[in-house]
């Protein structure tokens, strides 16, 4: 008989991360799902379009619990949640990532006795101020099976006791998007994206660019550290123009803290999945507080600055293009600037970046859901060597 998942997703990165994995469960003998969209974050642009682009289809629940508090959010999307899997219990809940909605399915799922399959476990960035940090951890307390992209989480699900049956090396789901939208790009007509004008335009002039993104509170709802940033980003774009595809809460921020970036950073709004990396894929250096773009920049060996004091991703620093640069000004122009101006060391790819990471995922899925009892109980699967899934 075959097996349901639900695979939640709240945030526009959420959906790139599930995508690959829908893709790989349609071709599954024996594993079905319905994909849930919390609808944490609104964004007028998940339309069709969107959908078509990432290759998945609509989603089957749509929440809509919008924005509030950490506490308003998470509230409102647990008792959506539990109404609907009370109606149609799934077999298993998928999660992605680290945002409120992982979070608050998880603790629902596992109430209800459903297993929980976590996907990007045992990140680790052991800053408490940041709530992805919280999320990552609760929910990776009560999660049955750990899907992880890179040793460190491994060793921090270890650490944490978690049993080394129920942990899973598969590589990363987002490189897998990366590269399937890398290579569609690759073949389609990018006159209309709404960044071929800038690059057009940089292109003419015999110049290379930067891409600047921030959005974390840390960075941008203080005055004093949102200031002092934004100097050091004026400094740099005085040597290397720089674009800027403005977070809303980053342009509410701008105009609050009375900060001008001058002349040489050129502001956008947010842009679609396949513009900005058309964008971002030739840069001569990403300054970004993301670290989702710590992987996909890594993935594709573009230079990367990272504007915040720690990261969850040390696989990006340890083999990748990425620099950890903090907050400081002097520090951030320092690293930028010998970028420009230096030979790159070699990076590499990490292991299982190979775009099959969703393929060994559901193929694992599909073997512990054989396992489970009648009455839901756990047992032991069958290890799987992820390189060979």
């Amino acid at each position: 008989m075959p097996k349901t998942i639900y695979l939640v997703a709240g945030a526009r990165p959420n959906f790139m991360k599930i995508a690959p994995i829908v893709r790989a469960l349609n071709a599954h003998p024996t594993l079905t799902y319905k994909i849930i969209h919390t609808g944490q974050h609104y964004d007028p642009e998940m339309n069709a379009i969107f959908f078509e682009e990432l290759g998945i289809p609509q989603p089957d629940f749509f929440m809509g619990v919008g924005g509030g508090s950490h506490a308003q959010q998470t509230a409102r999307i647990m008792v959506a949640f539990e109404e609907y899997c009370q109606k149609t219990i799934p077999d298993a809940v998928l999660v992605v990532g680290d945002v409120n909605s992982t979070l608050a399915c998880s603790i629902v799922a596992k109430k209800l006795q459903i297993p929980v399959a976590h996907v990007e476990a045992g990140l680790r960035s052991g800053d408490m101020r940041m709530p992805e940090e919280i999320n990552r951890l609760v929910t990776d307390s009560i999660s049955d099976w750990f899907f992880v992209t890179e040793p460190s989480g491994m060793h921090h699900l270890q650490h944490e006791g978690k049993p080394d049956d129920a942990i899973f090396n598969v590589g990363h789901v987002m490189v897998d998007n990366l590269l399937y939208q890398a290579e569609k790009l690759s073949r389609m007509d990018t006159r209309n994206l709404a960044t071929t004008a800038y690059k057009k335009t940089q292109a003419e002039a015999g110049k290379r660019y930067g891409v600047v993104t921030l959005h974390r509170p840390s960075n941008v709802d203080d005055a004093d550290t949102f200031t002092k940033i934004s100097h050091a980003l004026k400094t740099i774009a005085q040597e290397l123009p720089l674009i800027f595809p403005v977070h809303p809460r980053t342009r509410q921020n701008l105009e609050k803290f009375a900060i001008d970036l001058g002349a040489d950073i050129t502001l956008t709004g947010p842009q679609s999945y396949m513009s900005f990396l058309h964008l971002w894929k030739d840069a001569a250096v990403v300054l970004t507080d993301s670290g989702g773009l710590q992987e996909e920049t890594t993935a594709l060996g573009v230079p990367c600055i990272t504007i915040r004091e720690n990261t969850e991703r040390p696989i990006t620093v340890d083999e990748g293009s990425n620099r950890l640069a903090g907050t400081d000004p002097a520090t951030i122009i320092h690293e930028t600037l010998d970028i420009l101006r230096s030979p790159q060391a070699a990076c590499r790819r990490p292991e299982l970046w190979d775009g099959k990471a969703a393929e060994r995922i559901v193929a694992i899925l599909g073997r512990v859901l054989e396992n489970l009892s009648d009455h839901g109980e756990k047992t032991t699967p069958e290890r799987i060597n992820p390189s060979k899934s």
